[in-house]
């Protein structure tokens, strides 16, 4: 028996191009109205849907199918829309509700999303705070995810602008016998933020980017004495940031800005272990509203399947006492 109950629906329109959706006078639109009797609504960013309970939660599905086509393939036309709404109606998704819900931002190939539970968790700490430390081992997604939720900020306009920082800390080698001066001896540093940005950007826009300070990526050192406004600001590698110079980053927010710290604080390169700052900021922040922490373990591996290998010998090394 099908559902009568009417409802209205509101369903936003977040990361997509809304003249590109919408197609000229509407017309990615129509498809939608032909083959549904419930009344769609198009107000700024938002679709309104009055209809049956029933249809309405098809038309959502079609809706989120759309965006997802448009993004991934760079164009939507009401072609497109009939036969979309046809697999819809058939429940041949191509699309998933739990898939649509874990994307942060699509990107030049595909559609960047969690993948594990606690990347999902990662998402929705991100959303409630303005800033957000998250902390496990290497291949958890930290760092990629963090500049995901950058990019996508910055290409709705919510920021200005990107700063990615990371503390130049030797691991096992020293800056000062490195080739080179001393923007040739950080840049290794700061590779692993360059590759992640280079998936998310065309080449010539990010090129711009960086010509115009859209986007900056520097040493966890030119932050000091900056406010940091309209931004989003990511530090990578904090465990290895001391406690005086984690005070300093997150002193640096300013208005309409947001911050995600994230690091491995079984990594550290500094001296002593007490000295990170990412460890001691687990305890001096917590509790404090605003301010988020996500935990990621090596079940969120996501790179090659043997890193996790890899990390749980070394785990078993260390536990022996070797």
């Amino acid at each position: 028996m099908e559902d009568s109950t009417q409802t209205d629906k509101i369903f936003k329109l977040d990361n997509v191009d809304l003249l590109s959706f919408m197609g000229i006078s509407d017309n990615n639109i129509k498809p939608i109205e032909e083959r549904f009797s419930a009344t769609v609504i198009a107000r700024g960013d938002n679709i309104i849907i009055k209809g049956v309970a029933e249809e309405t939660a098809a038309i959502e599905k079609v809706l989120k199918e759309m965006i997802f086509v448009l993004n991934t393939t760079g164009k939507l036309q009401p072609s497109d829309v009939y036969t979309i709404i046809d697999l819809t109606l058939q429940g041949k998704e191509i699309i998933s509700e739990n898939d649509f819900d874990s994307i942060v931002l699509y990107s030049k190939k595909d559609a960047i999303k969690a993948k594990t539970p606690n990347q999902v968790a990662y998402i929705k700490v991100v959303k409630e705070n303005d800033i957000c430390f998250a902390i496990g081992p290497a291949g958890t997604g930290k760092t990629y995810l963090a500049v995901a939720f950058a990019v996508a900020a910055l290409k709705k306009g919510i920021v200005k602008k990107i700063i990615l920082a990371r503390p130049a800390v030797e691991a096992g080698e020293s800056l000062g016998f490195l080739p080179g001066d001393f923007r040739e001896k950080i840049d290794p540093y700061l590779r692993p933020l360059y590759d992640a940005l280079e998936e998310m950007i065309p080449s010539e826009q990010l090129k711009n980017y960086l010509e115009k300070g859209v986007v900056e990526i520097v040493p966890l050192a030119y932050m000091r004495g900056r406010t940091l406004n309209n931004a989003y600001v990511i530090l990578d590698e904090a465990q290895n940031a001391t406690g005086m110079q984690m005070k300093m980053f997150l002193t640096r927010l300013g208005p309409n800005s947001k911050s995600i710290v994230t690091g491995d604080i079984t990594q550290i390169d500094l001296p002593s272990f007490s000295q990170s700052g990412l460890v001691q900021v687990k305890e001096i922040l917590k509790g404090i509203d605003g301010v988020g922490f996500v935990y990621f373990d090596k079940g969120d591996v996501v790179r090659h399947k043997l890193v996790k290998d890899i990390i749980n010998a070394y785990e078993k090394h260390y536990s022996n006492g070797k």
